[in-house]
């Protein structure tokens, strides 16, 4: 998954990252409202981490003064993607606020990261109309253990391949243009060539001879995850 982390803490953003990136996220940050703001309207993402605390930046003729300004700008212009508030802010009314501008789940602080990752699964999950596990052919895709299997022999891929193969199955049987699977495992840090994800693509058919499922590629479009013919 792309993220989103808006958190002012430097010492809990760079332990955040640490945790999403270790179980696979391609996470973008921000420490203030307008640099959330515009990272939020430039970039697609998957899920937004928003910390509702947040300080504006020192411009006088700024007009977002907080992460719940921002959600709701987001929300009024049409942006449906999940957001998990978190926040010290854990009065009823204040939940409540939060809940009313657009977010789709409240975590107050402190917060296990385990409950973090969870809870991202489970608001992505609901946005894809997704299960905890997918089949396709003998392909297995388990979410919550963000495992893959063949039949009953574990796929072990490295990094970058399994994000693909992840985003592929994410459901199965959708198409994804290879522009949208770029920036999903890209980040404003570091970006995925063409060239870069043609070779995981390649290299993931070979590991995927066997399975019942396989990748075609749909010339101008993109690719599809599907039953082997």
């Amino acid at each position: 998954m792309r993220i989103l982390l808006v958190e002012d803490d430097a010492v809990l953003r760079e332990v955040m990252l640490r945790s999403l990136g270790d179980a696979g996220h391609r996470v973008d940050v921000a420490s203030n409202v307008e640099d959330a703001d515009h990272l939020w309207r430039v970039q697609p993402f998957d899920a937004v981490l928003l910390d509702l605390n947040l300080p504006a930046t020192a411009s006088p003729t700024s007009n977002i003064s907080s992460g719940l300004i921002a959600l709701r700008q987001a929300r009024a212009r049409g942006d449906r993607t999940p957001v998990l508030v978190l926040t010290a802010r854990d009065r009823t009314e204040e939940r409540v606020a939060g809940l009313d501008a657009g977010a789709d789940d409240y975590l107050g602080k402190p917060f296990e990261l385990a409950e973090v990752e969870a809870r991202l699964r489970a608001l992505v999950r609901r946005a894809l109309g997704t299960d905890d596990v997918s089949v396709l052919g003998r392909l297995k895709l388990d979410r919550k253990a963000r495992r893959f299997a063949v039949g009953l022999t574990p796929l072990d891929l490295p990094a970058r391949e399994f994000e693909v193969l992840w985003e592929l199955m994410s459901p199965p049987g959708h198409t994804v243009s290879k522009r949208a699977l770029s920036d999903k495992l890209s980040t404003f840090d570091e970006s995925l060539g063409d060239n870069a994800l043609e070779a995981f693509i390649s290299r993931l058919r070979k590991k995927l001879v066997g399975s019942g499922a396989s990748i075609r590629t749909l010339r101008g479009i993109g690719y599809l995850l599907e039953v082997e013919q």
